[in-house]
């Protein structure tokens, strides 16, 4: 047998091997999060929104585990978004995975953070938002694709935060 093609199939059952032990960890994943909440409802007519900026929604995690991807409602996927911060609530809009709306009473702080989940940039480049998911906390990070829309939307989580009243984690409300 030809040793280009021994090493071609190796190589191949390597990788099959690979991505199927990739596979199987996802969906260990998403059985072992199975008591994560159902995501809020994202408002129909959400109004006029207080900020707004292009970038990428990194993924969510479970707070204070920058590496415990939330799997669960498409919440651990990595795609292109638009964060909007309105009075009530800030959303996500997502390309390729569906909205997430967090309402303004479930946050509970913003930072900002050079990495989480995979994605690592410059110093306080990723927006973290933390809030409760009925009887979870998350951390979900956003990098913003202008720098100077970063300060700007941190500024508005942070009013939002401080003028929201809090949900209580155990009722979800």
């Amino acid at each position: 047998m030809d040793t280009k093609l021994l090493t071609g199939l190796i190589t191949a059952v390597l990788v099959a091997v690979v991505l199927l032990m990739i596979g199987l960890g996802w969906r260990n994943r998403l059985r072992r999060q199975a008591d994560v909440e159902p995501l809020p409802a994202v408002p129909e007519a959400p109004g006029v929104p207080v900020a707004g900026a292009e970038g990428q929604y990194v993924a969510s995690t479970t707070a204070g585990d920058w590496l415990d991807r939330i799997a669960v409602h498409s919440l651990g996927i990595r795609t292109n978004a638009v964060l909007t911060v309105y009075a009530h609530g800030v959303l996500f809009d997502r390309t390729g995975a569906p909205a997430l709306y967090i309402p303004a009473g479930s946050l509970t702080a913003v930072r900002q953070e050079s990495g989480m989940a995979g994605k690592f940039v410059e110093k306080d480049g990723l927006l973290v938002l933390t809030w409760n998911l009925g009887t979870h906390e998350l951390d979900t990070g956003f990098r913003t694709r202008r720098a100077a829309d970063k300060d700007v939307l941190h500024d508005s989580l942070q009013q939002l935060i401080a003028t929201a009243p809090q949900a209580d984690p155990q009722s979800g409300k």
